[in-house]
């Protein structure tokens, strides 16, 4: 009971810390919110002095931020969430308008991740089901059961190329093919459930993606485990099985399920925005540009009960599908000694077809205008085109990937050691992901801006800060249960210490599949970049950013489509090449264990 109390402290602390930090964010930023909301009113009107004394008057903003904050806080209680700085109406009517548009959309996008994750792991569940029919529960068979999974399965070039497609560009080309050039869908607006189905699509996919790549991680441990075996022993069927072996690895992911959840909801601004959507990512977002401090603030903290809830409701789940074997200390490792004969050409070839892609465009000039060449087809000359400017694409796209690719590894390997170590910490970083996880990227680099100022560091501090989050889910899970496994009990029962069973069996099972989460985050990381590109809050031209690439060249996507698939092919390219290293990191960790 006291750390429960302790728990909820701590999430309280941590929500009115975040919506403080927001409430305060003109006076961080050191600009005037007078100015700001002025021109969100109207552009055009001159800001002499008299307008901007009659705007401050009009907010009482000489009371200053702290008094203004207070004020807000007072009317929650009394559901007053104040009146719009921009339009004057009040602010919670919209804002709940905002945040049901919102969750519709996430529940549509949640069913086509759950169908997506489905056909990711369909391969799997049906070899794993069938080879234990055939094994009888026989342990040597057993293991050759695993290894044929290990053996057989993809290299995930399907997945990843899901994964790995921008979302604001799945987007695009949905509204533009489907939606306009065929007319089967309505590509614009918000009006009925038909007008939900391209932007679930462009947001289901790349999350069902994900989450079928961790599923099918899982899954030959689950079919290692005593219980397959004695399934397999008792003749029940294949399906029933595999069945029974997705209940056994949904406990370990549904953490970051319920991160899904929530950036579903509050992240989807890019797909809002060419949509046309009224959802909360597009409304925080339009109410941060315009420092309209209530609304901004009223979404923050939809945002947050929508984290707390999801967190809260996946935690049940985990514990209702486990049930008592999690607090009797006997479950078995999903982790467990294997053998693989994991392909290790793939990720070869990939890693060979991205660098030679990068070293053909080096020499180039990235920068090197010529109108004349304005968005010519592929040639001997230019591989890839010219965009508007008749700049080549080769070159960009190459300059483009030293920045990103580099930064992208770095970024991913900080998030992983950040994540490890608060992972180790379940009680201070469970609240903490939930409150991180409930900023959308967007409202974190403006956050950030206002903190460290605008500079070309800005979007890869605003990624590091939310990156880490889905690794410290997926390790607090992944300890959880280690910690009940009857190995680990024994080993306590032998009188080892609490480093010992850290080091030698906590950690050698965690770190693993958390490192292949985190292979699995490097092309999200690279989207997230791109995504703050796209919206215009990362790199500025003539940079060759892959993001800034991809928004440059969007208006010409029916004109010159390879303009946009030149950078798209190359994240596609980095997606394969981070499932496949992936699936070497499996192999190089089950021998591990298997050797201990």
């Amino acid at each position: 009971m006291p750390h429960r109390t302790a728990t909820l402290l701590w999430r309280a602390f941590l929500a009115t810390a975040l919506v403080c930090a927001v409430g305060l964010l003109p006076w961080l930023s050191h600009t005037d919110p007078a100015l700001t909301v002025l021109k969100a009113r109207s552009a055009e009107r001159d800001p002499d002095p008299e307008v901007l004394a009659a705007v401050r008057s009009q907010l009482a903003l000489d009371n200053g931020p702290l008094r203004l904050l207070g004020q807000w806080l007072g009317g929650l209680p009394r559901g007053d969430a104040g009146r719009s700085w921009i339009s004057g109406a009040e602010v919670m009517p919209g804002v709940l308008q905002a945040l049901g548009a919102s969750l519709l959309l996430m529940g549509a996008a949640l069913a086509v991740a759950v169908v997506t994750t489905g056909l990711v792991c369909a391969r799997t569940l049906w070899q794993g089901g069938r080879a234990m029919e055939r094994s009888g529960g026989d342990e040597s068979g057993l293991l050759g059961v695993v290894g044929e999974l290990l053996a057989r399965r993809s290299g995930g070039t399907g997945s990843a190329v899901l994964a790995a497609l921008p979302e604001f560009l799945t987007a695009s080309v949905l509204a533009s093919v489907v939606g306009v050039q065929l007319g089967w869908l309505p590509a614009l607006g918000w009006y009925g459930p038909r007008w939900t189905v391209l932007p679930a699509l462009a947001l289901g996919l790349p999350a069902g993606a994900v989450m079928g790549r961790l599923l099918d991680d899982l899954l030959p441990g689950a079919f290692a485990e005593p219980w397959a075996r004695a399934a397999a022993a008792r003749g029940l069927s294949g399906r029933r099985i595999a069945r029974q072996a997705v209940r056994r690895c949904l406990p370990g992911l549904l953490p970051n399920m319920g991160l899904f959840v929530v950036g579903l909801t509050g992240g989807a601004v890019a797909v809002e925005q060419i949509y046309d959507i009224p959802g909360l990512g597009r409304t925080t977002l339009q109410a941060a540009l315009a420092q309209d401090l209530p609304v901004l603030q009223a979404g923050t903290l939809a945002l947050l009960l929508l984290a707390a809830v999801a967190a809260g409701l996946t935690r049940l789940a985990a514990r209702l599908l486990v049930g008592p074997a999690l607090h009797a200390d006997a479950l078995p490792s999903l982790h467990g000694p294997t053998t693989s004969t994991a392909r290790r050409t793939l990720p070869l070839v990939y890693g060979a077809v991205l660098l030679g892609v990068v070293a053909l465009g080096l020499p180039r000039d990235p920068l090197a205008l010529n109108t004349g060449l304005r968005l010519q087809h592929p040639s001997w000359t230019h591989p890839f085109g010219t965009d508007a400017l008749g700049r080549d694409l080769l070159a960009r796209v190459a300059h483009g990937a030293v920045d990103t690719l580099l930064l992208a590894l770095a970024i991913s390997a900080v998030a992983l050691a950040a994540g490890v170590l608060l992972g180790l910490l379940p009680r201070l970083s469970g609240p903490l992901v939930d409150t991180v996880n409930a900023v959308p990227p967007v409202l974190a680099a403006l956050l950030i801006t206002a903190v460290a100022g605008n500079g070309t560091a800005t979007p890869a501090l605003a990624v590091t800060a939310l990156a880490w989050t889905p690794l410290a889910a997926h390790t607090s899970a992944l300890l959880r249960h280690e910690r009940a496994t009857l190995h680990v009990t024994a080993t306590r029962g032998l009188g080892a210490s609490r480093w010992h069973i850290l080091r030698h069996e906590l950690l050698p099972a965690v770190l693993p599949p958390v490192t292949r989460h985190a292979l699995l985050r490097l092309p999200g990381i690279a989207l997230a970049l791109a995504s703050l590109g796209f919206l215009g809050l990362g790199a500025q031209p003539p940079s060759p950013e892959w993001g800034l690439l991809l928004a440059e060249n969007q208006p010409y996507a029916e004109r010159a489509p390879w303009a946009v698939l030149a950078p798209a092919a190359v994240l596609v390219l980095l997606g394969a090449l981070a499932v496949t290293a992936a699936g070497g990191v499996r192999a190089t960790g089950q021998r591990e264990l298997a050797a201990r």
